[in-house]
């Protein structure tokens, strides 16, 4: 921030492997975020800035423009990162009050900014760039630009982007950005990035014949052509068999459901904003929420079967799986070929086990990951363990179980 899009559609984007990131390369990108930042308020000085995070492979960040930025705007941009980042301007770290952090902000005319602060908690942080321009940011970043490399960097696409994900609030332009440590880095990056593209799904889809999208079926909803429904078929009934093989039991739920299963579930609660609108057959069954809505996921399902009768420890483990289709009401602009889809079929699975197999259960799902891996001949993957979002409360259980 100062002293005083036409969105890119998600089919350009083009996916590679993820790679472990050092500590020095996630304190570049999230440096060039800033550092991008300031150029864009040089440069149009009506802009107002959100937020800017550090991704894989480079940086984005999202503004609320007036006017949509154009391919000729982000070569301007880009000049003037490069004059910021040749100045070799300090990063410095202030610790404020919230008072004080406040008055900045208000005196700055920023209010994404004062939203973000209202739910930080004190000593807030901010970051500057020489002494021209800073950001409310908890960090960290490198100590001066000159640590930023001027031809390690490039500007990719202007995409669109609802204010904290909520098609509700702002529409707003995020910037997408790469950056690396040295060009040689960048150079290999735009190298794969171009492979990627040469056997991207998308494309072999379409010159394989393999699926399609129908304007008028809508987006994010694929369909099967009698190639590539073949090749779908094959490759569930190996996995079918594989599942059998290790004690699975094949089951089949419906497609829909009332809205008081997923409220039993904690899905309605939780995760409504993802879902389709609820259908319902007139306005009293609407307000008390009696309808049906399209599933999200299978678990719910899976559930109402292993409870549909008594049932003894000596029959556990059960293992209940499906290739069950599920409809998520995904945003327009996160849609993306068979990646990112509003109606998809999860080779899902639910395991009622006792404490005592759990470990042994576990240890066999991976080993049919594993398994099937090795058999589609895929063995360049990672594993990422997850856990809750602390700061979210969008999860069940204690915090004993997530423990």
């Amino acid at each position: 921030m100062a002293p005083s899009a036409a969105p890119e559609a998600a089919s350009e984007k083009i996916y590679l492997p993820r790679t472990e990131e050092s500590e020095k390369l996630k304190r570049i990108r999230h440096t060039f975020s800033h550092v991008m930042a300031m150029a864009v308020q040089r440069l149009f000085p009506k802009a107002q800035v959100t937020i800017g995070p550090w991704i894989d492979y480079g940086f984005y960040y999202d503004f609320d423009n007036p006017e949509p930025f154009t391919e000729k705007d982000l070569k301007a941009i880009k000049k003037e990162m490069i004059k910021i980042i040749n100045k070799g301007l300090p990063v410095i770290r202030e610790e404020v009050s919230r008072e004080e952090a406040q008055q900045r902000i208000e005196a700055l005319g920023e209010p994404y900014k004062l939203e973000i602060l209202e739910g930080l908690e004190e000593p807030i942080t901010l970051y500057h760039l020489g002494e021209d321009w800073w950001d409310l940011c908890a960090g960290p970043h490198v100590e001066t630009t000159k640590d930023l490399h001027p031809k390690a960097f490039d500007l990719e696409s202007v995409a669109g982007a609802y204010w904290r994900g909520d098609a509700n609030r702002a529409q707003l332009q995020r910037i997408y950005g790469t950056a690396w440590e040295t060009p040689e880095q960048l150079a290999e990056y735009k190298r794969r990035r171009e492979e990627a593209k040469q056997r991207d799904h998308r494309r072999l889809g379409r010159e394989l014949g393999l699926f399609v999208f129908a304007d008028e079926v809508g987006p994010g909803l694929p369909l099967w052509t009698p190639k590539g429904t073949l090749l779908r078929s094959t490759l569930e009934d190996f996995l079918k068999q594989e599942q059998v093989k290790r004690g699975y039991l094949p089951v089949v739920t419906p497609h829909i459901a009332r809205v008081d299963l997923f409220k039993t579930s904690g899905h309605w609660q939780k995760y409504q904003e993802d879902m389709f609108p609820m259908m319902a057959e007139n306005d009293e069954a609407r307000v008390s929420e009696q309808g049906f809505v399209m599933k999200p996921m299978n678990c719910p399902f899976h559930i109402q079967i292993y409870k549909s009768e008594l049932r003894s420890y000596r029959e556990l483990p059960i293992r209940l799986a499906e290739f069950g289709t599920v409809y998520r009401y995904e945003q327009s602009g996160e849609l993306g070929g068979l990646t990112r889809v509003r109606g998809f079929t999860v080779d899902d699975a639910h395991l009622f086990v006792t404490p005592e197999q759990l470990d042994d259960e576990f240890l066999k799902v991976v080993d049919l990951i594993l398994a099937v891996f090795k058999s589609l001949q895929l063995k360049d993957f990672k594993a990422r363990l997850s856990f809750r979002d602390p700061e979210s409360d969008k999860y069940i259980g204690s915090d004993q179980v997530w423990q």
